[in-house]
């Protein structure tokens, strides 16, 4: 039993951060670790922890987030702080979702500040009465972290607000950046406190916390993780501009379930992620996931919806129904308009209020019959921004007033002060229409709760003597620009930069027949009403019970530094492959089929120069050397340039352009199972891929005597994608009757004869060896890419050939740590060179003297250099 902590943030971080305290160790957790007790950096426990180990038969889910679900206060005549929970927090009514046998704890920060001294006394009360484990980020830190990058950094720019002039948006600092790394790492150290990580959910919530999921997952590989983000997620042309963007990318990267409100916002997540770390996803039964070094990351779309329950319960309060009848009498004959916001340059206050002008000057009828309640909730940040739209908004409505009002009459009302939640309920449910204007908006739950207001319940009926039969209506005026606005099918979606356009949207909304209105109401409040929070909560857990099934199926490996952390995760059996291991069997066997890749196996992608240097074919011509040996360089590339460079080698085979043409040897002719009139099929594809290249800049045509491929890795990657689609639908439709497969591989699309792959190609290869009486007792196979897979495919189906006399000893390995059909893995091109230096090394010292001194001294050099 150990005690798990993170004390050590530089083993995590390559540069140095703020000097800032660790976390207090106010709560010791005793619990059950997987792995070696070696391999941690926290403390032994002395077990006597005040923390008892959680039940393992009930389930546990912890909540983090930047705030806690609490409201905390003072006593005034004790000194002692109080606290209660919040009923109006999300973070506390997603419990509805789950069962009561569910255990909580809520990690985060409390919105008070508590001093030093007591923060021990105070996490003590939490813990023991909440369930709540708080964060107490110091005075400088809290600042920087959420004052500073959470709100004038990440927030502006998530609503697509760029810092182009100081005067609009502060210009990144890398100081605020780094307290919010280190605030995340606290939030780290509490989380490790109380886990138990083979049994509990760990679900974060929002911006604040985007690297949180790194700290974790480097601590716990296998830790299951979601993250929820309640914001907008930017376009990638907005989100590239961050300096920090690939760190905040990898960190929810390292979730096993990423959720939105919107596909919009998870489409430009996808495409950051495509464009900036190269990975591409798929749709599997259903769902969006991410291949991730060998781990699959899912993306959730589902908007969070309201806490039915606590709304009813506001209706049915006397002081509701009694502002209710206030409000009938107040603005009797009149039509409202509602409108409520908190004061932000997003949220659209004064566009509102233009689009209102523009009604009453083009509505005449309007005037002195319709009046908006504006509601402003108080402003979350402060700035020259929040100041210049309060100014703005006041302007306007006090010119609106001017012009369009009269005695006892004015056409904008402005509530600027905290509203009580009772009166904020009574102007919902007495509105006729609700008006929605943000810009910008990560989801906006004003819609929800003005529909089930409208609504009502049995006792707001009979308070206010309505009938309970009656026909209710709502109607709706929303930004297109809102995370809610998909989910209401039944609103009018306007641009809110089109002030006539909103005018007119409020005139149809305020004429339109009440049958409509009725049908309208009633589309949505069945979805608001089945949708709740506590819907969004279950739907949402279950997708990470499901995306978190398979984690210990595979074996992990942590890679990286810093934040560039992530989890390699494979097959149990994936293992590197030992030169020791293989040149025993290599010195056993009397008969040896050795295929190998070309570019990223003997010669490095990344080169230039793909020409083989001196000492690849010093090894290949040793191995071929050996009578014992078939030894065949399987490429994609064309006959005449292999043959050209490895015209050294004699001995050596060649399966050119993925196979299909073969060559046993130099002294051999080239074979091939197709003819020329086979190739018709290329008159016909390549007017369509020229097509395709002239319409996306970057893409070109490859040449191949087998093939043409359409390449769009220079292309810009997300129209490349949608035109390789595009461009394999296209060509399957006119190849149907075409003796040719049409596949798409990495940023290509390649049209090829059927029966041509290098799986095919080494089966042939086997076949003849069998057929001439030779068949191998060891095959071995090494390649880097997509190809190779048909390859490694291939030889471990020769296992269960009924030809071969005895199962061979296969060897499949691919270049580099990657999920792959292979059994084995070398890490690069100089790994693969010594392990042929090895067994070239073994031919060697199994030939006479008088063959040995005739040996390369390239051989000789590589095989000094293993041993």
């Amino acid at each position: 039993m150990v005690s798990r902590s993170c004390a050590n943030f530089l083993d995590l971080a390559s540069w140095d951060l703020l000097d800032f305290p660790q976390t207090q160790r106010a709560l010791p957790r005793v619990m059950t670790v997987p792995g070696i007790i070696s391999e941690l950096d926290g403390g032994y426990s002395d077990g006597s922890s005040d923390v008892n180990s959680s039940n393992s038969s009930r389930e546990r889910k912890i909540i983090v987030a930047n705030m806690l679900p609490l409201q905390a206060k003072r006593d005034t005549e004790t000194g002692q702080w109080c606290f209660s929970w919040d009923e109006d927090s999300l973070l506390l009514q997603l419990r509805d979702g789950f069962s009561s046998d569910t255990e909580f704890v809520y990690i985060g920060s409390l919105n008070a500040d508590i001093g030093i001294s007591e923060q021990e006394e105070v996490s003590h009360k939490l813990l023991l009465d909440f369930n709540c484990v708080p964060t107490f980020l110091p005075k400088e830190m809290q600042e920087k972290f959420y004052l500073g990058f959470c709100k004038h950094h990440l927030w502006p720019l998530f609503h697509y607000m760029l810092p182009m002039f100081p005067d609009h948006g502060d210009r990144f600092d890398r100081r605020l950046w780094q307290a919010y790394v280190s605030a995340n790492k606290i939030f780290s150290d509490r989380v490790m406190e109380v886990i138990n990580p083979e049994e509990d959910y760990v679900w974060i919530h929002d911006y604040h916390l985007m690297v949180l999921p790194t700290f974790l997952r480097k601590r716990f590989n296998r830790i299951k993780l979601g993250f929820f983000l309640h914001s907008p997620f930017p376009s990638s042309e907005i989100y590239r501009t961050l300096p920090v963007r690939d760190d905040l990318l990898r960190g929810l990267l390292n979730c096993d379930l990423i959720g939105f409100h919107t596909f919009d916002y998870a489409r430009h997540f996808l495409s950051c992620c495509s464009r900036m770390l190269g990975l591409d996803y798929e749709s599997k039964r259903g769902h969006i996931g991410l291949d991730y070094f060998g781990r699959t990351v899912f993306i959730k779309i589902l908007p969070v919806g309201i806490h039915m329950g606590r709304l009813e319960s506001v209706l049915n309060l006397p002081s509701t129904a009694a502002k209710m009848k206030e409000i009938q009498e107040q603005f009797k004959g009149k039509k409202l308009i509602l409108g409520v916001d908190d004061m932000d340059i997003f949220k659209g206050i004064s566009l509102k209020l233009i689009a209102m002008e523009r009604l009453f000057e083009t509505y005449w009828h309007m005037r002195g019959k319709l009046v908006l309640i504006q509601i402003v909730n108080p402003a979350r940040a402060t700035g020259k921004d929040v100041e210049e739209a309060k100014k703005e908004t006041y302007s306007t409505a006090k010119r609106i007033n001017e012009r369009y009002g009269s005695a006892g009459y004015q056409p904008v009302i402005l509530i600027d002060r905290l509203v009580p939640r009772y009166e904020k309920t009574a102007y919902y449910a007495m509105a006729d229409c609700c008006l929605v204007n943000a810009v910008r908006d990560g989801m906006n739950l004003v819609p929800y709760k003005y529909i089930i207001c409208r609504q009502g319940t049995p006792g707001m009926d009979k308070a206010m003597g309505i009938s309970h039969d009656s026909a209710r209506t709502s109607m709706l005026v929303v930004s297109e620009f809102i995370g809610c606005s998909p989910s209401l099918s039944g609103a009018i979606r306007v641009n809110p930069w089109d002030v006539d356009a909103v005018a007119e949207a409020v005139n149809l909304a305020l004429t339109m027949g009440e049958t409509e209105k009725r049908l309208r109401h009633e589309k949505h409040y069945h979805y608001v009403s089945t949708h709740d929070v506590g819907y969004w909560a279950k739907s949402f857990m279950q997708d990470l019970e499901r995306a978190c099934r398979e984690h210990y199926n595979k074996r992990c490996w942590g890679i990286g530094f810093g934040l560039s952390f992530r989890v390699l995760s494979l097959s149990p059996s994936f293992r590197k492959l030992s030169i020791d291991h293989i040149v025993s069997t290599y010195r056993n066997t009397q008969r040896r089929a050795i295929f190998l890749d070309y570019d990223g196996t003997l010669v490095p992608e990344s080169s230039i120069i793909k020409t083989p240097n001196a000492e690849v074919l010093s090894v290949l011509k040793s191995l071929c050397g050996d009578p014992k040996n078939t030894v065949f360089v399987v490429s994609g590339r064309g006959w005449e340039s292999l043959s050209d460079w490895l015209s050294p080698c004699e001995n050596l085979g060649i399966a050119a352009e993925h196979g299909y043409f073969i060559r046993w040897s130099s002294k051999k002719e080239w074979e091939t199972c197709y003819s020329s009139a086979e190739a018709e099929w290329k008159t016909m594809v390549e007017p369509v891929m020229r097509s395709y290249m002239d319409a996306t800049d970057g893409s070109t045509i490859e040449y191949k005597e087998s093939a043409l491929v359409w390449h769009h890795q220079d292309a810009d990657p997300d129209f490349g994608a949608c035109q390789a689609k595009e461009l394999l639908d296209h060509l399957e439709s006119v190849l149907a009757n075409e003796p040719v497969v049409v596949k798409r591989g990495q940023h290509i699309v390649e049209v090829k004869p059927q029966g041509v792959s290098k799986g095919l190609a080494v089966e042939k290869v086997i076949h003849q060896m069998v057929e001439d009486g030779n068949p191998p007792d060891m095959v071995m196979c090494i390649g880097d890419d997509r190809s190779d897979e048909d390859m490694f495919e291939s030889i471990l189906s020769t296992v269960t050939n009924p030809d071969l006399p005895m199962p061979p000893e296969i060897f499949a390995c691919t270049v580099g740590r990657k999920p792959s059909k292979a059994k084995y893995f070398l890490d690069d091109v100089s790994d693969v060179l010594k392990l042929l230096g090895g067994l070239a090394a073994a031919t060697s010292s199994s030939k006479p003297e008088y063959q040995q001194q005739s040996s390369s001294l390239h051989t000789q050099v590589a095989f000094e250099s293993i041993i």
